[in-house]
């Protein structure tokens, strides 16, 4: 080891420092010592020059520098390395060169032979690199790639080769001359120009991988996004389609982080005639677009307010455009499938109180929907305090309302007041004793002429206890706990008046999840009263290697029938369907879960729902049934349907797709698709045969190709969409 003047270690400093031309070097360096190791140090004094040969290092604020020669020339002030030139930086990238110069003050240098390994996985190579003074860092017959090379003789199976390149410092853009991205070696695309930002540079405008193809609605069409990075803050992305049978639409992503939320605003717009699956136009030209938007915002630490906005003046204006989006939740509550839910709401919280409210109104998208007969919320509230008593237990008060109106049909207002309490106790022997009680009072202000009165009011309660009998048996490979569960409680009796409208339970359907509640019903406007009883029992096996099966089951015994229950409450009558759910975690190779509902008298399978995952082998499966008989559908009717998804792998590169979601008591599919997929570590290559028998409306059957080809570090190109 040798130790250098200063002067020549603060020009080692510089070469430790420049990594490549393209990086640009913007700190002052902190400390110029440079820890130096080479078999030899010598100075040539006639030449003016010092001379570091053989393994040298030089290391320099977290970089390493390795070569076989390093000189530093005083008359000059050039630092030149040579021979096997290695650079590390503190990110990881690695670069190469065989013989790099640079000045002491890197205002100028170049590299032959270069090349770098990046941390995001790309290689690049060029002939020659230089940086200029003015932060220009120009590269000469580039390539590049994100795919693993191992030797010199392996193909990658992308690349992009370019003239030349150059990497704008100030403006942080990469830009191409003659540029062409071949794949598995044989050129596919030529761009006389080509350029993106510089990946270390963060958000920067410019245009996104386009969406290209053919389709039955559109013949061909392209799709082409451009980025603007507005500010730190916010950014929005124009996207105009171009088709060959339909004027241009052009949709907008607009998004903006504010000090106290964020806004996020998807919307689009054409002029253009409404046309079928085939493309035949029909009816006027006009203006037609959607919206989708959300925002939610701090007012302090506890309370935030925000929004939900979903609205289009075309049912099938997003179906007819392939537009997404449509079932994302944008706010306080989630709308049902072609319905769009427009919602502000305010929400507060702390650790013993929650209060939220919401205004909404809903536009129905389905064929006979009727605007004017959806509610309008006007508002929903809800607000809970809890408080702990100690040794006497949890306590619980509220308040909440619905008041609600429409423009056809009936108005209804609704206000509430409950208090709940429940405690725990442990009896000798290891039983567990909940007494718990429940009040409510409701106020119902009608519309007379639906119903009948113009208001009504009611009390409700119900008071009982839950025994349960934990029963644990470890075991060497599975521990396994049951627990045997019953649950009696006592009402006030005939609480469901005919005049109050149902307007939050339609749908309601009495499962394993309330099973060993007082009250089956989660919502308002429908309550159980009188006697009930419930028995049941919950087990959980679990292994040792992770494995778990966990369970469910029981059914409701009620003192009398309601005539407000029908059917498919599963509360009608005296006794309930048997319910219950399992559950099964056998790890990659198994994942099942599946509810059910038995009939009460023949055990025949009323309902169920099943879904299963599994990974074993090459191949990997999801598989999602379900099944509800005539007797308890509120269409009355029976409905079955199952959606499949799998993928087969037969090489380490090459797999099969398939994918199937069939509506089984109508006998139609509608949607099934096989493809062929090519995946490797820098690329994904997918095409898919795709059948849809969905039919709504004008939009009917259709046959597809999907295509979609990705790149990594540069994006998707293709479509997702073709019919």
């Amino acid at each position: 080891m040798a130790n250098w003047t200063r002067f020549a270690v603060s020009a080692l400093a510089a070469v430790a420092i420049a990594t490549a031309p393209a990086i640009a070097q913007t700190e002052t360096p902190e400390s110029e010592e440079v820890l130096l190791v080479a078999d030899e140090v010598f100075e040539l004094r006639e030449e003016n020059k010092i001379v570091a040969q053989g393994e040298v290092e030089a290391r320099y604020q977290g970089r390493v520098l390795r070569a076989d020669k390093v000189i530093y020339d005083r008359n000059t002030e050039k630092v030149r390395a040579s021979g096997n030139v290695v650079i590390l930086d503190p990110d990881g990238t690695e670069r190469f060169a065989d013989e790099i110069e640079v000045d002491s003050t890197l205002s100028d240098g170049y590299a032959i032979g270069f090349s770098a390994r990046l941390p995001n996985g790309g290689t690049t190579t060029a002939n020659a690199a230089i940086r200029q003074e003015n932060g220009i860092n120009a590269f000469d017959q580039v390539v590049y790639t994100a795919c693993e090379t191992c030797d010199e003789n392996d193909t990658p199976t992308w690349t992009i080769r370019a003239r030349r390149a150059v990497l704008d410092e100030q403006s942080q853009m990469f830009s191409y001359r003659d540029a062409v991205i071949e794949v598995g070696g044989v050129p596919v695309f030529y761009m006389p120009f080509f350029a993106h930002p510089d990946p270390s540079s963060g958000r920067r405008s410019g245009f996104l991988p386009p969406k290209l193809g053919t389709s039955t609605k559109f013949d061909f069409f392209y799709q082409q996004p451009y980025y603007w990075a507005i500010s730190p803050y916010s950014d929005l992305t124009v996207s105009p389609l171009v088709t060959g049978g339909t004027n241009p639409v052009v949709e907008l992503d607009y998004r903006k982080r504010f000090w106290s939320g964020n806004l996020e605003v998807n919307t689009s717009f054409t002029n253009e005639q409404e046309f079928d699956g085939d493309g035949e136009k029909f009816g006027e030209e006009a203006w037609r677009s959607h919206i989708y938007a959300k925002g939610l915002f701090n007012i302090t630490p506890k309370w935030s307010w925000g929004f939900g906005l979903e609205r289009m003046n075309d049912d099938l204006y997003t179906r007819r455009y392939n537009i997404d989006g449509e079932n994302e939740r944008r706010g306080l509550y989630n709308s049902q499938p072609r319905r769009l839910l427009s919602q502000v709401f305010l929400i507060g919280q702390e650790k013993d109180f929650y209060a939220d409210a919401a205004l909404f109104n809903i536009q129905g998208l389905r064929a006979g929907d009727d605007d004017a007969r959806f509610p309008v919320a006007a508002p929903l509230f809800f607000s809970e305090q809890l408080f702990d008593l100690g040794s006497f237990g949890h306590g619980a008060v509220s308040a909440s309302g619905a008041f609600l109106g429409r423009d056809d049909g009936r108005d209804s207002r609704r206000a509430s007041l409950a208090a709940d309490w429940e405690q725990t106790s442990v009896l000798p022997g290891g039983v567990l004793l909940q007494p718990f009680s429940e009040a409510r009072f409701d106020y119902y202000a009608l519309d007379e002429d639906f119903s009948g009165e113009a208001n009504v009011t009611r009390g409700l309660g119900n008071v009982g206890t839950r025994l349960s009998y934990p029963l644990y048996r470890p075991g060497k490979s599975v521990n396994i706990l049951v627990t045997p569960i019953a649950m009696g409680a006592w009402g006030l009796s005939n609480v469901n008046d005919q005049a109050i409208p149902n307007e939050d339970s339609l749908l309601y359907e009495f499962d394993e999840t309330s099973l060993f509640d007082a009250n089956g019903f989660s919502n308002y406007d429908l309550y159980e009263g009188d006697g009930k009883a419930a028995l049941g029992f919950t087990t959980q096996m679990r292994w040792k290697g992770g494995t778990t099966i966990t369970t469910i089951a029981g059914r409701r015994w009620r003192s009398r029938s309601d005539p407000s229950l029908d059917v498919t409450t599963n509360l009608d009558g005296t006794v309930s369907d048997w319910v219950g759910g399992v559950t099964t975690n056998f790890g990659r190779r198994l994942n099942l879960s599946a509810r059910v509902r038995l009939d009460d008298d023949t055990l025949a399978l009323n309902r169920i729902d099943a879904r299963l995952r599994s990974q074993i082998w090459r191949a990997r499966l999801a598989v999602a049934y379900y099944k509800v008989d005539e007797a308890i559908n509120l269409r009355g009717r029976a409905d079955e349907g199952i959606q499949i998804s799998g993928q087969f792998r037969l090489t380490d590169n090459y797999s099969l797709t398939y994918g199937r979601l069939r509506n089984i008591e109508e006998g139609f599919d509608a949607r099934h698709s096989l493809g062929v997929v090519y995946e490797d570590d820098c690329s994904r290559f997918e095409i898919a045969f795709e059948r849809s028998e969905f039919l709504d409306r004008e939009l009917g059957p259709s046959d597809s190709i999907q295509f979609r080809f990705a790149l990594k570090t540069l994006g998707e190109i293709g479509s997702s969409e073709f019919d």
